[in-house]
C-alpha cells in the first residue's frame, strides 16, 4: 500500500493517524509520508523512494540510522534477552561509562523517555526543597508532563496557563514562567516567589522551539539566582546531553545543575531516557528515599546495550569533532549562497543542530525574535525538499540533526536540494 492508503487506515485507529502530533504534517499541509527502512543517513519510503534524513528520529540516532557496530551489539544481546524486570548487568554498565564521562553526576536512574525523566526530576526537586512551584521558559518542551504544558500570560513572568486541554488550573498554578534572555523578569520573577520556587527546568540549549542559542551570561545569571533562593537547578538535556559532548551543555559550566535530564543520544534509537543528579537529590528516590518512580520497561537490555555502544563509539571515534565541523561547513556554506541569491532564509547552527528560518538582523534567542513568515515559508522550503528526496522535520520551528553517516559528499547533494528548494520558495 502506498502512503496515502496507509494514512487513511491510520486515522481510523489513531487520533489524527499518528502517534506524535507533529508526524501528521499539520504545520506544512498535505499527508504524511509512511516509512518502512532506515540505513545510515537516509530513510526509505513505503513507495521505496530513497531520502537523506536531517529528522534522524527528532535527534537520538548521532551515528546515522542502524549504525552496524551498534546493530551487532543489539542482535547479540537480544539472543540473551529482551525484557527482565529485574536487576540486570547491562545498565550497570551504562551507568558506569556515563558516571565516568560526566563526573558531576552521583546517581541516576533510567525511565523510557525524555518525558518520564523531566517528570521524575520535577518530583525530586520537589521533594528534595518541599516547595510546590517549578520555573520554566516561554518556548522550552519538556515533554508532555502536565506541569510543563504551560505558557506565560500576555509575555510577562508569571503564573502558567495551560496550552493542552486536561490540565487542571491548580495544576498550571504551580508552574511559573519567564521569558528567555531577559534577566530582569527572571529577577522579578524570584523576588515575588522566590520561597515558593523548587527548582528551575531550562534547556541551557533550547532546540524545541527553533534553536534559541543562549547568552552564557544569562544561563548563569539564572543559575545564581535559583542558587541565592534556595532552588534547584534542572537542566533538560535530553536533545544536547551527549550530542553536544559527553557532558552536555553541562560541561561548559563552572556551577553545574542540581539534576539533569537526558534522552534520544543515550539510548543509541532506543526508547531511553534518565534523570541524574547530586546524592543530595537522588538518594531522595525510592526505594532509598520517600520519592516514588519506577517503570515496568525501565533499563531494557537492548536499550542499555545500544546506549552504551553508541556513547563508546562516539568517543572512540570523536564522532563530536567531527559533526561540530561538518555541521558548520554546510551551514556557512548554505549561509554564503542564500546571501548571494537573496534567499529569504539563513541557518543558525550549534555543534550538531541546525535550523533554517527567515532572516533576521540579529541572533533568535526568544520568542519575540522569530522571523515574521517563518511558518509559511517553511512550508514551501519543506515540500520542496521532500520532492527532491529530502525529509527534514515537519515544523517550522524543529530543528535539523547532523549524523557521523552524512558524508560529505551526501552533505554538498543536501546541501544543493535545499538551495534549490529555497530558490523555489523564493518565488
Amino acid at each position: 500500500m502506498n502512503s496515502t492508503e496507509l494514512f487513511d487506515r491510520s486515522k481510523k485507529l489513531s487520533p489524527g493517524g499518528v502517534h506524535s502530533p507533529v508526524r501528521a504534517f499539520k504545520s506544512v499541509g498535505g499527508k504524511p509520508l509512511f516509512f518502512d527502512r532506515a540505513e545510515g543517513p537516509y530513510i526509505y519510503s513505503v513507495e521505496g523512494k530513497r531520502f537523506i534524513d536531517f529528522c534522524l528520529s527528532f535527534g537520538p540516532n548521532i551515528l546515522g540510522h542502524r549504525d552496524p557496530d551498534v546493530a551487532r551489539v543489539v542482535a547479540a544481546v537480544s539472543e540473551k534477552a529482551w525484557s527482565l524486570g529485574t536487576c540486570e548487568p547491562y545498565s550497570l554498565e551504562l551507568a558506569e561509562f556515563i558516571k565516568e564521562e560526566v563526573p558531576f553526576v552521583d546517581k541516576l536512574r533510567f525511565v523510557c523517555s525524555g518525558t518520564e525523566a523531566v517528570m521524575s526530576a520535577l518530583r525530586v526537586a520537589r521533594g528534595t526543597v518541599g516547595r510546590d512551584k517549578v520555573v520554566k521558559f516561554n518556548g522550552m518542551y519538556h515533554g508532555h508532563v502536565d506541569g510543563m504544558l504551560v505558557k506565560a500570560g500576555s509575555g510577562l513572568a508569571g503564573q502558567g496557563a495551560s496550552d493542552s486541554a486536561g490540565v487542571s488550573a491548580n495544576v498550571a498554578s504551580e508552574t511559573l514562567v519567564s521569558e528567555l534572555d531577559d534577566e530582569s523578569l527572571v529577577d522579578e520573577l524570584f523576588k515575588n516567589h522566590g520561597d515558593e520556587i523548587a527548582a528551575v527546568i531550562i534547556e541551557p540549549l533550547p532546540a524545541n522551539y527553533g534553536l534559541l542559542i543562549q547568552r552564557k551570561e544569562y544561563l548563569e545569571h539564572v543559575i545564581k539566582v535559583s542558587r541565592d533562593h534556595g532552588s534547584l537547578v534542572i537542566f533538560d538535556e535530553v536533545i544536547s546531553g551527549f550530542r553536544i559532548g559527553m557532558q552536555g551543555m553541562a560541561g561548559d559550566f563552572t556551577d553545574k545543575p542540581d539534576l539533569v535530564t537526558y534522552g534520544k543520544v543515550m539510548g543509541g534509537g532506543f526508547p531511553v531516557g534518565c534523570y541524574a543528579g547530586s546524592n543530595e537529590c537522588m538518594d531522595n528516590v525510592a526505594p532509598s528515599g520517600s520519592v516514588y518512580q519506577a517503570g515496568t520497561l525501565a533499563a531494557n537490555p537492548m536499550g542499555m546495550a545500544a546506549g552504551l555502544a553508541t556513547l563508546k563509539k562516539v568517543k572512540e571515534e570523536n564522532v563530536h569533532e567531527v559533526l561540530r565541523d561538518r555541521t558548520q561547513r554546510f551551514a556557512k556554506g548554505l549561509n554564503d549562497r542564500f546571501d548571494k541569491s537573496d534567499v529569504p532564509f539563513q541557518v543558525s547552527y550549534k555543534e550538531s543542530l541546525f535550523w533554517i528560518h527567515g532572516r533576521t538582523d540579529g541572533p533568535i534567542r526568544s520568542l519575540k525574535d522569530f522571523p515574521d513568515g517563518q511558518a509559511e515559508n517553511f512550508m514551501k522550503l519543506f515540500h520542496g525538499c521532500l520532492d527532491r528526496g529530502l525529509y527534514l522535520a515537519p515544523s517550522a520551528f524543529e530543528v535539523g540533526f547532523m549524523s557521523f553517516a552524512h558524508t560529505d559528499e551526501i552533505l554538498e547533494e543536501a546541501s544543493q536540494i535545499i538551495f534549490d528548494s529555497a530558490m523555489e520558495a523564493r518565488g
